[in-house]
């Protein structure tokens, strides 16, 4: 699979990587950080989550015009620039006033200004390496790689967020509870009686507070604080991890720079081949088709990003906060690296063409088993305590892990002339997506509802393997759907308008991670399944929208 791919593709990944570390660092925590902070309900947190993904998916739209006139790189370099200065103000600690507030909206929106000028006008550059005949049959094998590199650093993202939340309380002898931000909040309010009040009574008493009502205030207000703070220093992680990115650009630049090509910048070099110009109706019919594409992707995206939303709080309310046995073995990083580390070297023994490579993937394959069954047997029998942000390192282990498992599949399916189109995969993730969701849907019946959790007693949370099946689930489709559709823009885009379509498929994004909210905020009152089965019920009928309109999709390709 990385075989014959130029060596521009590298360096564009390994600079996404770095950025997509910091920025999932900062999502692993960003539900957590807004109701731990400022209090805020499921409603408020699930429009200020929804409208910065809204933002961040929206503006490459902006980034991509800037781009068809000025250029793909200088978009690239300046959006870099501009997300750190956004990680830096976002990563100082302020209070939970409405001056904090502002800061923060403001902080979220130059992150979300910068991954517009950066996100896309990178995208287009690896698609720009492809439009070489030489390299032009292996662009969905490409973004299939670069999709795999994203989740690289995305995969570390909650180890990283989880191990600063730990070390940062520790430090004032507090463990996390995912029970105390919300019930500290209502103590300081007045609001909280009863049963919820004896509740953090207890809950205070276990963290080392006394519990006169001086003394829980005290504990509520310092909670907070250490808490949020934690959360901050989390933030800051995406600073170093752009600086490590821009490095990775600049002195990369020199393996993509012929490809930091617009139309107007190749019409002006003599040294280039002229662009092959569309007709009007060629143009039209090619936009089109990606419109049509566009909206069906937008269902995709309200589904799939609950992770950092609803499927969020599932983790911290409905899951068990601690995994034993077997289940242990996914919730250390390294553990998952290992199993991925095998998965890659059992398909180069297949592949390798010579002996020594057979050799020395056979050899690292059964390094990496042996790891990981030292590491499993020196846990003991004791049980791994689970924070909720950790549960999002598994969509993008999945994604590392399955990547070459997919491309297998594919690659197969080509040979032998069956391998769907990319339209005709987006349609299949969509029906996968649906099943994804009809596990948390059977998982969620008998549970109760999020306004009585206060109050409920007995043992209502779930194995943790029902979010990690889901997950497993949703990234079968997110690698249907994605990495096959960012191909397909760059492949199907008319020349002079390649910012602006890969702007419209993050467009496309933004509404869908706009819609997102709309489970946040009937996330309440209703039983759980119900909510999931909106969700069900939206990717099955876009799945039908799209095989309906197939014949017209796979006239452009």
């Amino acid at each position: 699979m990385f075989e014959g791919q130029p060596k521009g593709l590298y360096a564009l990944a390994l600079a996404n990587t770095g950025e997509r570390f910091g920025y999932y660092t900062m999502l692993a925590i960003f539900t957590l950080f807004l109701q731990a902070k400022f209090g805020f309900t499921a409603t408020v947190t699930s429009n200020i989550f929804a409208g910065f993904l809204a933002l961040v998916y929206f503006l490459p739209v902006v980034g991509g015009i800037l781009a068809d006139k000025f250029g793909f790189g200088k978009m690239v370099t300046s959006g870099i620039v501009v997300m750190f200065l956004g990680y830096v103000c976002l990563a100082i600690p302020t209070g939970n006033n409405a001056v904090g507030i502002a800061a923060m909206i403001g902080s979220l929106f130059l992150i979300a200004l910068g991954t517009g000028l950066f996100k896309g006008n990178l995208q287009v550059m690896v698609g720009n390496l492809y439009d070489d005949p030489k390299y032009s049959a292996k662009r969905d094998t490409a973004f299939s790689i670069f999709y795999m590199a994203i989740n690289v650093g995305a995969l570390f993202a909650p180890t990283a967020a989880e191990k600063i939340t730990t070390w940062y309380m520790g430090k004032s002898g507090l463990t996390y509870n995912g029970d105390i931000p919300a019930l500290a909040h209502q103590y300081l309010d007045g609001s909280l009686t009863g049963d919820a009040l004896s509740k953090f009574t207890d809950l205070a008493a276990q963290q080392g507070a006394a519990t006169d009502a001086a003394s829980l205030t005290a504990f509520a207000n310092d909670y907070i604080t250490c808490l949020a703070t934690s959360y901050h220093w989390g933030f800051a992680v995406a600073c170093v991890s752009l600086i490590i990115s821009m490095l990775i650009y600049v002195f990369g630049r020199k393996t993509f720079k012929h490809a930091d090509v617009n139309v107007k910048q190749a019409a002006n070099d003599d040294n280039k081949a002229a662009v092959a110009e569309l007709s009007p109706e060629e143009t039209k019919s090619r936009i089109v088709a990606l419109c049509l594409v566009f909206a069906v992707v937008i269902f995709f995206w309200m589904a799939f990003h609950q992770n950092g939303l609803t499927l969020t709080f599932f983790a911290r309310d409905y899951t068990a906060a601690s995994a034993e046995g077997l289940n242990r073995i996914g919730f250390d990083v390294w553990n998952l690296v290992l199993i991925a580390i095998a998965v890659y070297g059992l398909f180069a023994i297949f592949q390798s063409e010579k002996s020594k490579g057979k050799t020395i993937a056979t050899v690292v394959t059964v390094a990496a088993l042996v790891l990981l069954y030292l590491n499993y047997q020196s846990m003991g029998e004791t049980p791994v305590e689970i924070l909720p942000q950790k549960f999002q390192q598994f969509n993008p282990f999945f994604v590392v892990a399955l990547t070459p498992v997919s491309m297998a599949v594919f690659g197969a399916l080509a040979k032998s002339g069956k391998e769907p189109s990319a339209p005709r995969k987006i349609g299949i993730g969509m029906f996968i997506a649906a099943v994804g969701f009809s596990i948390m849907a059977i998982g969620s019946l008998g549970l109760p509802t999020p306004n009585e959790l206060s109050t409920a007693t007995g043992d209502y949370r779930v194995t943790p393997n029902l979010l990690i099946s889901t997950y497993l689930v949703l990234t079968f489709a997110e690698l249907f759907l994605s990495p096959m559709g960012i191909s397909f823009v760059s492949k199907v885009a008319p020349p002079k308008y390649k910012g602006l379509m890969m702007g419209g498929w993050f467009a496309a994004t933004a509404v869908g991670n706009y819609l997102v909210s709309i489970i946040g905020m009937l996330w309440g009152g209703l039983p759980l399944y119900v909510l999931w089965c909106i969700l069900i019920a939206l990717c099955l009928l876009s799945a039908v929208f799209i095989f309906s309109i197939m014949k017209r999709l796979e006239k452009v390709c």
